[in-house]
């Protein structure tokens, strides 16, 4: 496999970050949701806590969507 392959398949990888971040995401906003609704009194606490880790979640799936641009777009010499 030539160089341009193999920058494809490291690029490949490195998008499935997207993946584990939405089942991450999935799963927190569930479990908030449930929270929510057995105790509607911690409603803004709850949405805050959301709402930061959703915001961590999705700055790793931002990070691998970035390594595989630069993969993808910046050649190794």
């Amino acid at each position: 496999m030539n160089e341009i392959g193999m920058r494809a398949l490291g690029a490949g990888i490195a998008v499935l970050v997207g993946l584990g971040a939405g089942i991450g995401i999935g799963n927190a906003t569930g479990k908030a949701v449930e929270g929510i609704s057995r105790n509607p009194e911690t409603n803004g606490k709850i949405t805050t806590a959301l709402i930061i880790g959703a915001g961590f979640a999705e700055a790793t799936a931002i990070y691998g969507l970035l390594v595989s641009i630069l993969l993808i777009f910046v050649g190794v010499k």
